[in-house]
C-alpha cells in the first residue's frame, strides 16, 4: 500500500477514500518508507519537514532516499544533501517543469541534481510521474535549472501580457490575436493555456503568481536574473499584492491597471 504525508491532513480525505494510507508526521513516513518524495511550496516548508518537531532528521536515515521535488533555493538542497549523506542516506533534488495539466497527464519533465547513480535507479518512479527525467549535475543543479526555466517563463508571460494590452489598445479583437498566435511560429502549449484562461475569465491557478514571485526572488539570489528578468520580477511583485493566488497570467490585470492610471 502507498503511504504518504499531506501537510494539511484534511486534504488527504479523497485519496484515503481511494485506498491510500495517510500518516500524520514526516517521522511516521520515514518509519514506513525507504524512498520519500517531497513536494511543497517553499524552502521553509522543506526545512520544517526535515527539522521540525517530528521531522525526518529525528529518525534513522541510514539507507533512505529523499527526493525533493520542491522548487527551492539550490543552497537548501546542497545543505540537506550534506546532512543526510553524513547519516548514510541520499538526497536528490528533482524539481519538475510543468503545471497542473502536465501533472494530470503524466507529462512532467523532472530535473535532477545529486548522485547520478541513485537518480538513474529512480527512473522507473520518475517515469510514472512524467514523460522525461534529465540528470543535470551535482546537488542543487536541478533547482538551478528550474529557476532558469521559470525566469524565462516569467519573461514570456510578461511579454504575452504586454502584447495582449497592445492588442486591446488598438481595438483588435482578442480572439483574432490568439488565433494568429496559435497558428504562428510562436505557438506553444503554455501560451495556448494562458489564452484559454483569458477567454474563460477563470484565473484559478495552474501556477500561482505568488509562487512565480518566490521563484524569481530565488533566481535573483542565485544571480540568474538579468535585465528582462529583473523587470519581470518588479511587475510580478506588484501584481502579487492583489492577484497572488491567481494564475501567473493575472499579471495582465496588474499591468492593465498601471496603463489605465
Amino acid at each position: 500500500m502507498l503511504r504518504f504525508l499531506i501537510r494539511t491532513i484534511e486534504k488527504s480525505a479523497e485519496l484515503v477514500d481511494l485506498g491510500v494510507s495517510a500518516v500524520q508526521t514526516p517521522l511516521e513516513v520515514l518509519s514506513k518508507s525507504d524512498c520519500i518524495f517531497i513536494m511543497v511550496s517553499d524552502g521553509e516548508a522543506v526545512q520544517d519537514i526535515f527539522s521540525g518537531a517530528d521531522g525526518l532528521l529525528k529518525g534513522e536515515l541510514s539507507g533512505k532516499i529523499f527526493v525533493n521535488m520542491s522548487t527551492v533555493s539550490p543552497g537548501i538542497n546542497r545543505s540537506l544533501a550534506e546532512i543526510v549523506n553524513e547519516k548514510g542516506a541520499t538526497f536528490i533534488d528533482a524539481p519538475v517543469s510543468g503545471s497542473v495539466m502536465q501533472a494530470e497527464q503524466g507529462q512532467l519533465v523532472i530535473l535532477g541534481g545529486g548522485d547520478k547513480k541513485v537518480f538513474d535507479e529512480l527512473t522507473p518512479l520518475f517515469d510514472t510521474l512524467g514523460k522525461m527525467s534529465i540528470y543535470v549535475g551535482p546537488s542543487g543543479s536541478g533547482n538551478e535549472l528550474k529557476l532558469i526555466i521559470n525566469s524565462l517563463l516569467a519573461i514570456i508571460t510578461q511579454g504575452f501580457a504586454e502584447a495582449l494590452l497592445a492588442t486591446e489598445s488598438k481595438g483588435i479583437e482578442l480572439d483574432k490575436f490568439l488565433t494568429l498566435l496559435n497558428n504562428s511560429a510562436l505557438s506553444n502549449i503554455f501560451l495556448k493555456a494562458k489564452g484559454d484562461i483569458l477567454i474563460s475569465g477563470n484565473y484559478n491557478a495552474a501556477f500561482a503568481l505568488k509562487h512565480l514571485v518566490k521563484d524569481l526572488n530565488l533566481a535573483k539570489q542565485e544571480n540568474i536574473l538579468r535585465d528582462m528578468g529583473n523587470l519581470a520580477l518588479q511587475d510580478f511583485q506588484s501584481a502579487a499584492v492583489h492577484y497572488g493566488d491567481q494564475d501567473v497570467i493575472a499579471v495582465k490585470k496588474s499591468l492593465d491597471g498601471q496603463s489605465a492610471s
